[in-house]
């Protein structure tokens, strides 16, 4: 049962906060190297927003593909100069190398949402979110 290369964080991990988000926390929940592409590997990502939270404006890593799906709730989010689109329970977006997230927030005051983000990435790109410099 299971793969000895798959990695999950321990029951007692917290996620972390990233810096500049209100109300929000980012979990990765799940690490694996994609089997016959040497350095690549698929992370899982749970990002949990209480009420009225929201991320920083960000980048990811510069080699990271994105498919992102809201799992609980509702979010709006925009991506480089595209419209700020609210995407509800079981919907989804994919980002792309290179774009910059520059919405991504709860858009509810008064319930939670969840979304789960899938990354296919370099493994030598250990830092997924890279939050805009102020």
């Amino acid at each position: 049962m299971g793969n000895a290369d798959a990695q999950a964080p321990s029951s007692s991990d917290n996620g972390i906060k990233l810096p500049g988000s209100k109300n929000a926390k980012v979990t990765e929940v799940y690490k694996h190297a994609l089997p016959g592409i040497p350095g690549k590997s698929i992370k899982g990502v749970m990002v949990e927003y209480g009420p009225g939270g929201y991320s920083p404006s960000h980048t990811h890593a510069k080699s990271a593909i994105i498919y992102a799906t809201v799992i609980e709730g509702a979010v709006r989010t925009q991506v480089n100069e595209g419209p700020v689109v609210t995407y509800q329970t079981g919907q989804n977006w994919t980002e792309m190398p290179g774009d910059h997230h520059r919405v991504s927030a709860n858009a509810s005051e008064t319930q939670p949402a969840r979304i789960h983000a899938v990354f296919v990435v370099d493994d030598a790109d250990t830092e997924l979110t890279i939050s805009d410099k102020r």
